[in-house]
């Protein structure tokens, strides 16, 4: 199949070939299945007849996103962080692989994890989540990763402000500020990354708290996150999978990544300089999200999932949300 092809049966999937796909794998289904909340992706829960395990997760990967070595690079990089108790989901190796292909789809299995929403005004759950963290970035400076990416000012930043203009997204009245502006945070940005000059590590990518899950152990017992979804695994700074974990006013904050690290710093080492990047990276998220929901425009779900987006409205608010960045971004923040 040619790319196009293959981003038009991505889009076109459906219940009959999901369960064909698991399927394939010597697992029998039981027509139970359940879409789970991801866009990049397809990803669904599906029910198994006659196993220990009453569900498995099955991830359908976006056409043309990854290369099959930088997938695999992901899932060693999880089944190594599983293999020291570090409380990741990694897929299931079925068959030597864990990258499988079913007509024109690859796709992942992972076991199904249940939990509920991390509560991030517990300084428990706040210390044990940062031990976890400083793990996976202790095993993450062993070596770097080939096949996946760094986040860089450039990609998320540079790439997203052209591929709006490029692209028409931004309304003729805004192209003007909007340029003007995004030219001016990024300098800001690049300026921030060059005085801080942190060390690039394997991360997780994408840490925030959607991201976690909270299993409650037995009563009076704190119990245990899983960390998921490292689909967005690429090198990059430290405080990429920490900063937004943080939220509210100064002293909340302050008190959070106090909480944070201390469970961190047992097991690796923070740069607390990194702290000047935290804007910086909000505001390349906030640029990058932007230019991705932009990307997907064409995947029908995305009408769906986000009828607000590429209204004026969208982009009068988007506009000034960076403005507001720009004084944070030249800043070192109190709470550091």
């Amino acid at each position: 199949m040619s790319a196009p092809d293959h981003t038009h049966a991505f889009y076109a999937l459906g219940p009959e070939q999901v369960l064909q796909a698991v399927e394939s794998l010597d697992y029998h289904c039981n027509g139970y299945q359940l879409a789970l909340n991801s866009y990049e992706n397809r990803v669904y829960q599906v029910g198994l007849e006659e196993s220990s395990e009453r569900y498995v997760v099955a991830k359908f990967y976006r056409p043309e996103r990854w290369t099959d070595a930088a997938i695999l690079e992901e899932h060693d990089f999880t089944l190594r962080l599983a293999g020291l108790d570090i409380p990741v989901v990694p897929p299931l190796v079925i068959g030597g692989t864990t990258l499988h292909h079913f007509d024109s789809y690859r796709f992942a299995l992972y076991p199904f994890r249940a939990g509920r929403a991390p509560n991030l005004e517990s300084p428990q759950q706040l210390e044990q989540l940062g031990r976890f963290i400083g793990r996976i970035h202790a095993l993450g400076t062993e070596a770097d990763f080939i096949h996946r990416p760094t986040l860089s000012v450039e990609q998320f930043g540079d790439d997203s402000y052209e591929y709006l203009l490029e692209h028409d997204f931004i309304p003729p009245q805004l192209e003007r500020p909007y340029t003007e502006l995004a030219e001016t945070l990024l300098d800001a940005v690049d300026t921030a990354f060059e005085e801080t000059d942190p060390r690039l590590i394997r991360l997780q990518g994408d840490a925030h708290p959607g991201n976690i899950l909270w299993q409650a152990g037995p009563q009076g017992d704190l119990g245990s996150p899983y960390i998921l979804d490292f689909d967005d695994a690429r090198m990059g700074p430290a405080v990429q999978d920490l900063w937004m974990f943080l939220s509210g006013d100064t002293g909340e904050i302050r008190s959070q990544l106090e909480h944070l690290l201390g469970g961190y710093s047992g097991f690796f080492e923070f740069d607390r300089r990194e702290l000047r990047l935290v804007e910086a990276l909000r505001t390349l998220r906030m640029m990058h999200y932007a230019a991705w929901l932009a990307r997907r425009w064409q995947d029908p779900i995305f009408h769906t999932a986000f009828p607000w987006f590429n209204t004026e409205s969208y982009w009068e608010e988007h506009v000034q949300s960076l403005r507001e960045q720009l004084p944070l971004v030249n800043a070192t923040p109190e709470w550091a």
